[in-house]
């Protein structure tokens, strides 16, 4: 896999760049970085503080005070979840067509802290009846609206506070990555751990409002900070310019490519509209999609209908996205495996000698080992790692975007190995036992756990890198947007995966893999399964990332 180049923008682009980049008040702004994306990361970890304070005792809340059944709670938790992680198309259309990255953030943060409200006032003030569902759903609803339509803008928000003029100021985005992360499970951590104590001990009036506490906290941190930071403008709809370039590609099916690709319809640089796009230079592959850019005998270039004759740098944008799309499809598999540590690593554990001394370990708090390990391994990766690639491979960023994913990828095949290999050995134990009961401890789960956060770290981050530095300027929202997408597909496949195995291994009438009992399945063969799957996902990942040409601004 390559090596990023740390080669200097073209003098052009860099001007370009900077005129599309201004203050909240249309001023032209120079970067102020690390200041800006402070008062940015406090707002991510607060925000997150908010997001998992009701995430993580959602089903507990439907069951014991809305009265739902299981099989009801579980499925307004999956509803509630699946928008969550389609609200984020939503927030980046809206952010690359309209509102620009910082307007959208606010607008959907007040949603957010609306919903929030309407959630506490719920749990307060609204007991029992019909109204205390109404109420709660709008506000759940509300704040999976907000919370979804924020998720792609802020990290690309605070990426954009970095000047890619400046060698210095991109090795500061590429860090700005990894604390990103970081400041994300510090909130997820406390969440698990304080505001779970919290609603367990002190009742949901004050475990809601803490958490529009927070959300409120969020919201304050990030208005904090507007006057520090860089706004680039908005560029039109990206969904518009794609589906331009596929009308007029098919519109001229029948015109002949010119031999010579500097022919092929592009904006001149004196041209005011020039000025605010990031110009692509022409590759020599999915040629049909060039047609649109030919300009027939009958067609002035200064005048033209955009549904029939685009520009190389709008067939360029939609070349990259489909150039991204074999890589986007292998986090697919990745986060169906991670999917596991909150359903199939739990039914593990529940089987488990949970004894530790005299404390009993609930199986669910084994998850915030997953945490700690970012906690431990940003920082390593950032401080320790990142230099000695730097030493190693004489490249400025240490491994590029890619080679971060794919050993997030190989980690994720170590995750299911452990997996399989404590499965297999509780399953000796239980049966060396007679009665079923495992005599293994829960705590040989924590290093797969530990692996699952080592993963996340590479795999997650480098994934999010990734799209945003290959994602055309004006479809960055939405391509941050996409890789979310993968976390909500990734657990349909698990789902599915899960389903399948099920019916495959119970139709001659035996228990089958995954029985209620786990002593009397083979929960081994399922992660055993899911590694094949991953390793194979490596594979083709490998292939997609070796094939792969960068983006190469003009």
């Amino acid at each position: 896999m390559e090596i990023e180049s740390q080669e200097p923008f073209p003098k052009n682009s860099i001007a370009r760049r900077s005129e599309r980049t201004t203050d909240i008040q249309g001023v032209k702004h120079h970067t102020s970085s690390w200041r800006a994306c402070s008062y940015i990361l406090v707002t991510q970890c607060f925000e997150e503080l908010a997001y998992f304070g009701i995430q993580f005792n959602l089903v507990i809340f439907l069951k014991t005070v809305l009265h739902d059944s299981n099989v009801t709670a579980a499925r307004n938790y999956t509803n509630w979840q699946g928008t969550c992680y389609i609200a984020p198309l939503v927030g980046a259309i809206i952010a690359d067509s309209y509102l620009g990255r910082y307007l959208t953030t606010v607008a959907f943060f007040t949603v957010y802290l609306l919903g929030m409200v309407a959630m506490s006032i719920s749990a307060s003030f609204l007991k029992g009846g019909s109204s205390q569902s109404v109420v709660f759903f709008l506000g759940l609803y509300m704040m999976a609206i907000g919370a979804g339509g924020i998720k792609p803008c802020v990290s690309s928000f605070g990426a954009d506070q970095f000047d890619d003029s400046s060698p210095a100021e991109r090795l500061k985005k590429y860090s700005f990555f990894n604390w990103f992360f970081f400041a994300t499970y510090i909130g997820s951590f406390v969440s698990g751990t304080a505001v779970v104590w919290v609603q367990d001990h002190y009742g949901w009036a004050v475990g809601l409002w803490l958490p529009t506490l927070f959300i409120a906290l969020a919201i304050a941190s990030f208005l904090l900070g507007s006057s520090k930071y860089r706004v680039q403008k908005p560029m039109g709809s990206p969904i518009v310019r794609v589906f331009q370039v596929i009308v007029a590609a098919i519109q001229k099916w029948n015109a002949v490519l010119p031999y010579d690709d500097s022919l092929l319809h592009e904006l001149p640089e004196k041209t005011p509209m020039a000025a605010d796009i990031h110009k692509l230079q022409h590759t020599p592959v999915l040629r049909f999609l060039d047609k649109a850019a030919v300009i027939s005998s009958t067609e002035d270039p200064s005048d033209s209908d955009p549904w029939r004759l685009c520009t190389v740098t709008q067939v360029e944008e939609l070349k990259v996205i489909i150039g991204m799309l074999p890589i986007w499809t292998t986090g697919i598999v990745f986060f169906a495996v991670l999917a596991q540590f909150s359903s199939t690593f739990l039914e593990q554990g529940r089987s488990m000698n949970k004894l530790v001394g005299a404390f009993a370990v609930p199986p669910a708090s084994l998850a915030s080992f997953d945490a700690v390990s970012v906690l431990i391994w940003v920082p390593v990766y950032d401080r320790v790692l990142v230099p000695a690639a730097r030493r190693l491979t004489g490249s400025a960023r240490g491994i590029s975007e890619l080679q971060r994913y794919g050993a997030g990828l190989l980690l994720s095949v170590l995750v299911m190995v452990a997996a399989a290999l404590v499965e297999t050995q509780r399953l000796a134990l239980a049966s060396a036992h007679g009665e079923g009961q495992s005599s293994m401890s829960i705590l040989w789960q924590v290093p797969q756990y530990f692996l699952v956060g080592a993963s996340v770290v590479f795999t997650c981050v480098g994934q999010t890198e990734f799209f945003y530095n290959e994602a055309p300027p004006s479809m960055r929202s939405l391509c941050s947007a996409l890789a979310l997408l993968t976390v909500a597909l990734g657990s349909y496949v698990s789902s599915l995966v899960v389903t399948a195995v099920a019916w495959l291994t119970t139709r001659g009438g035996g228990p089958g893999w995954i029985p209620d009992d786990l002593n009397d399945g083979h929960l081994e063969r399922f992660f055993w399964l899911l590694a094949a799957m991953s390793t194979l996902n490596l594979a083709v990942f490998v292939y997609c990332a070796t094939q792969y040409k960068r983006k190469t601004v003009s």
